[in-house]
């Protein structure tokens, strides 16, 4: 049986697609291995995001040839739409699949001789821009990754994915609910909901035919799923009648992931984002009014063409402000083909690590801030599928990084807690509670 092995750089929507081309191949009868076990085929899946993407392709291909030598290299994911030939020049990688081609992998590797010159199977992002492909992951963590939505019609100055994945486009929801339907059946307890552009699922053929909010309220309907997590939503998306629904909700999870990027109206609008700082503050004060223990995560971007010492400031004393729980924090990078990368008002890249830095500070100040509000109260917790130094890690349902001592009975099992005291490592420990607190 010839082995395959996965490698997977980025967003969570990336790790649903990798699942799913993994049970390609396993339906094409290949045996999935770990990275390090010497696979004949190895498929890694890269990102665009940042400008590290052709450093890091290259190591984990450097990495994939040490276990296996004479591994056939097969490169997809957005870095391999955008940059196909440059990653074909890449020594020891043998095909590069773009984005309308990477779910017919399998019928691309007709056999596993390695080529003197890289075959390239890719074509203009406009094929791609009416044709949705489902995606989940199963079997490889605790929650599911289910895809719903693909692409993105935002022209943010600073972003590729619009050109790395196409236009706005999604499934039905019948689709989706089917899928969860499915997913619940195998024993999975979370599911999140992934997408380039969640908050704008709803288009397909490129008119728009639902709306997420409906999405949600029939999701909240699936029987066997105790928990739904909305992975990333733009807060010009996230309307009042999605927190409202949330808040009372069944199975949707009190946590919401928003990103900001700046909180300088002027650098928000040399991004182009639909929004100015106050509609933020307005949905956090939504939130927060609903759900009091809400966890809220902020993505933020450091060092954006123009970004003045004065506007930094602006955006760390937003954050400081804001009652939210971490950063995710990003420098920023030039990227080819975009409106910023010809921008005036570079910031010199020691500035943008300073500042990256300082967010990163910031955001760790605000999560212990956040796990020490939780202290003491009772929770529900999904442990995972993990062990370290005799420990067991899992969340709780507003995101609560936790830790007990190992019991291998708790994998996968939602067990009621409660949260005793925040460790100097910045994870919860717990005691559990199941004969005394019932769900």
């Amino acid at each position: 049986m010839k082995k395959v092995a996965f490698y997977t750089l980025g967003c969570k929507l990336n790790f649903s697609e990798t699942s799913s081309i993994g049970r390609l191949f396993t339906d094409a009868g290949y045996k999935t291995v770990e990275f390090t076990e010497g696979a004949d085929v190895y498929v890694i899946n890269t990102c665009s995001v940042t400008d590290h993407a052709d450093k890091k392709c290259r190591k984990v291909v450097k990495e994939a040839l040490k276990y296996s030598p004479n591994a056939y290299i097969t490169i997809v994911g957005c870095y391999a739409q955008l940059k196909p030939t440059e990653i074909a020049e890449i020594e020891g990688v043998d095909m590069v699949l773009g984005a309308a081609e990477k779910f017919r992998i399998v019928e691309f590797i007709s056999d596993l001789t390695k080529n003197p010159k890289a075959v390239i199977h890719q074509q203009n992002i406009e094929k791609v821009n009416h044709n949705f492909v489902a995606a989940y992951s199963i079997g490889d963590r605790t929650r599911t990754f289910l895809k719903v939505q693909d692409g993105c019609d935002y022209p943010c100055t600073y972003c590729t994915i619009p050109l790395a994945r196409g236009a706005s486009r999604s499934d039905t929801i019948e689709n989706v609910v089917d899928r969860a339907t499915q997913i619940a059946a195998s024993g999975v307890k979370e599911i999140v909901l992934t997408g380039v552009n969640l908050g704008d699922f709803g288009i397909r053929d490129g008119q728009r035919e639902d709306k997420f909010f409906d999405l949600v309220k029939a999701l909240d309907e699936v029987e066997g799923i105790e928990r739904i997590r909305i992975s990333s939503i733009e807060p010009n998306l996230l309307s009042n009648e999605i927190i409202e629904f949330v808040a009372q909700s069944k199975r949707f999870v009190p946590h919401f992931h928003i990103p900001l990027q700046s909180g300088s109206n002027k650098i928000l609008g040399l991004m182009k984002r639909r929004y100015q700082r106050e509609l933020y503050t307005e949905r956090v004060a939504k939130i927060k009014s609903l759900m009091p223990n809400c966890c809220i995560g902020v993505d933020v971007i450091v060092g954006f063409p123009g970004e003045t010492h004065d506007d930094f400031l602006d955006t760390y004393q937003f954050l400081n402000e804001l009652d939210i729980s971490y950063l995710h924090v990003f420098t920023y990078s030039e990227r080819e083909q975009t409106e910023a990368s010809e921008m005036k008002g570079k910031v010199a890249g020691s500035t943008r690590f300073d500042r990256n830095k300082m967010l990163h500070i910031l955001s760790d100040k605000k999560r212990r801030a956040f796990y020490q509000s939780q202290i003491g109260s009772n929770a529900q917790v999904l442990f995972e599928d993990d062990q370290k130094n005799g420990y067991m890690h899992g969340f709780t349902k507003n995101y609560v990084k936790v830790k007990a001592k190992y019991d291998p009975v708790m994998v996968n099992e939602l067990k009621n807690v409660k949260l005793v005291e925040l460790l100097a490592d910045g994870e919860v420990e717990v005691a559990e509670l199941e004969s005394v607190y019932t769900h």
